[in-house]
């Protein structure tokens, strides 16, 4: 973290630094329901191995992001924004 700000600070004002790893769980969980939902119109595309690695990728990537093994972090730059910049959430 220290070395992105160090990096940016002499053309860059950091904005805003936001953790999504804490939500990220529920929207690859979201991804996965969806996917499965649509797969009787994708079947047709996409190879039954297909369909099992990339639920296994989705449900592996939701753990790691359940027990905090890998972030997900969005940091906002500007070059310097009369009276910042706000960010609502």
């Amino acid at each position: 973290i220290s070395h992105i700000a160090e990096a940016s600070e002499s053309r860059f004002v950091m904005e805003d630094w936001h953790n999504f790893g804490s939500d990220y769980d529920k929207t690859l969980m979201a991804w996965h329901e969806r996917f499965n939902q649509a797969w009787p119109e994708l079947s047709s595309r996409y190879s039954a191995t297909f369909r099992r690695m990339f639920n296994y990728y989705l449900c592996a990537c939701a753990g790691a992001f359940r027990a905090r093994d890998i972030e997900l972090w969005q940091v906002l730059f500007s070059r310097g924004v009369e009276g910042g910049i706000r960010v609502y959430r």
